[in-house]
């Protein structure tokens, strides 16, 4: 019962996005609703739980996460037109194009983000048993992968604002390392919660939250879509060769 009133506040914040979006006519609205939807969870999952300091502490963590996400995809949202993954989406259905994008895009990015916050909705469900090493070692992780995602997504909108960058790849600071270090700290900060999830003891299966956010940054919506882009650009397959997709490694020669 209160696993399906935390999914049924996800899909109805989704579904408000979809209005939003559809008011809007940018599907990419999508993006910025993303960081929201574990903020519901996070925090409608609390309220009806038993609450405890570590309860309150994995939410904070995941709020903090998603404010600052969403912030950032606005940001961009703000200075630039539809993001053309979604322009070509529409392009290629067949139908009714609200029902497409509400099923396909919003009802599907619901459902991810419950099954993702599963670790967070787990740790507010769950009995006040704690093994103080796992929780701790948790957050330490999570701090590692906020500043990391945080400092990629900072260094790269310096970059794409200065007018003499124009054209040119993000190559320096924690871009020469990895590609995608904003997709890393992401799932390092989901591999976290999950070790908070260990510490309040709940069960093994919560690594299905930082199993299904990192194979989907990996493999599907993340490395995959973005790198698309890129492949004609100047530069790139050099960049490619000499930096790693996702773990941070020194450059190759």
């Amino acid at each position: 019962m209160q696993w399906g009133i935390v999914f049924g506040a996800v899909l109805a914040y989704m579904s408000w996005a979809f209005f939003v979006a559809r008011k809007a006519r940018r599907l990419d609205i999508v993006d910025a609703a993303w960081g929201g939807a574990f903020i519901v969870a996070a925090t409608v999952s609390l309220l009806i739980g038993p609450k405890g300091w570590l309860q309150f502490v994995t939410t904070g963590l995941v709020v903090l996460w998603g404010l600052r996400l969403s912030l950032h995809i606005l940001s961009r949202l703000r200075r630039t037109k539809e993001d053309r993954r979604y322009v070509e989406m529409r392009r290629r259905w067949k139908g009714n194009e609200a029902l497409n994008a509400y099923v396909r895009i919003f009802l599907v990015q619901a459902v991810l983000a419950m099954a993702i916050s599963v670790a967070v909705v787990a740790v507010n469900f769950s009995a006040a048993v704690h093994i103080p090493v796992w929780i701790v070692a948790g957050i330490a992780v999570w701090v590692a992968g906020f500043l990391f995602e945080a400092i990629g997504d900072r260094q790269l909108k310096k970059h794409l604002l200065d007018p003499e960058n124009k054209g040119k790849l993000m190559t320096s600071g924690l871009w020469r390392y990895t590609r995608h270090p904003n997709y890393f700290g992401e799932a390092v900060q989901w591999w976290g919660i999950y070790f908070i999830a260990l510490g309040a003891d709940c069960a093994w299966w919560t690594i299905i939250s930082p199993l299904i956010i990192t194979n989907l940054l990996l493999f599907v919506t993340g490395i995959p879509l973005t790198e698309r882009y890129f492949e004609d650009k100047p530069g790139w397959k050099s960049y490619k060769r000499r930096t790693s997709a996702f773990f941070p490694l020194p450059p190759r020669k």
